[in-house]
């Protein structure tokens, strides 16, 4: 018999998804699995659920949702031996894009029933994880008006990003990394663990989440021209074309904001107030055992 836990969240991807219990039930044969559904009401409400359900030792629990769902299921997974599966109903789905899992309910599900796990890498800032991408620039003032447009869609996205454009200041930043020291006012600081941000747009196409290492992307101050063409870049996928961006591949960096006592910073696509303006970011290699279509 195996113990398999879904948690989803009714109001992923702007709440049209119909993905119900009752679907769920139907896909799982009685005598083979025990199946428990739990729906999360508010935001951080998936960590709590994942933490009862783990106390109750199922064989894997199933995030069902967008990215940052998936962030709360599965910090809540580090240092166990349970599963994470995914049902991506998000709005970006960006890590289970990279993950090869469907959107489509059927084709995700068989993914759950086969089995199948890997072990992919986790990042961690301070006292948090990552599993897609954390930035401390322009992409966390996005990410803080995209969620205030109430609008989880591309187009609510690209008016949040061409709005951050004209709004966003650069702050003085130090960033060591591999006996290197950067001093820098960037536009953007971004570390991502996978190759997608969502919306099938990427930063980091090359990523890997099984290379035991981080790619830091750090863009300088720009001109508005100069933005434009770094937009146009994100969306075709080709920030490698971008000249000003520097690429760099690391498994540790010190981050300090002298003339921040907080720092807004985007997480899994998700705006969080870091109480602090230092930050230490690592990469934890196979961390977390996803079910995937191996």
């Amino acid at each position: 018999m195996i113990y398999i836990h879904f948690i989803i969240n009714p109001i992923s991807g702007s709440g049209k998804h119909n993905l119900s219990a009752s679907y769920i039930l139907s896909q799982f044969p009685k005598n083979k699995y025990k199946i428990e559904v739990d729906y999360t009401n508010q935001k951080k409400h998936a960590i709590e659920l994942t933490k009862a359900a783990i106390a109750q030792n199922p064989d894997y629990i199933i995030a069902c949702g967008g990215d940052g769902t998936i962030n709360e299921v599965a910090s809540s997974l580090i240092g166990t031996s349970i599963k994470l599966g995914i049902v991506p109903v998000g709005s970006g789905n960006g890590l289970a894009s990279n993950l090869n899992i469907p959107r489509d309910f059927d084709k995700a599900i068989a993914i759950i029933k086969k089995g199948h796990a890997t072990a992919m890498d986790v990042g961690q800032v301070n006292d948090k994880y990552f599993f897609s991408n954390m930035g401390i620039g322009i992409d966390a003032l996005i990410i803080k008006k995209y969620e205030r447009a109430g609008k989880r869609t591309l187009p609510a996205y690209i008016k949040a990003a061409m709005s951050s454009s004209l709004e966003f200041k650069p702050q003085k930043t130090i960033v060591h990394f591999d006996n290197k020291t950067l001093e820098i006012n960037p536009l953007m600081l971004f570390i991502s663990n996978s190759n997608e941000m969502g919306y099938n747009m990427s930063l980091t196409p090359k990523a890997s989440l099984q290379d035991g290492l981080l790619d830091m992307i750090v863009i300088p101050k720009l001109s508005f021209l100069e933005k434009i063409m770094l937009g146009f870049n994100v969306l075709r996928n080709s920030i490698e074309k971008f000249k000003k961006a520097q690429h760099f591949l690391v498994k540790e960096i010190q981050i300090e904001m002298p003339s921040k006592i907080f720092i807004d910073s985007q997480i899994d696509g998700e705006q969080h107030n870091l109480k602090t303006n230092k930050l230490n970011i690592k990469i934890l290699p196979g961390a977390l055992n996803v079910l995937v279509d191996l």
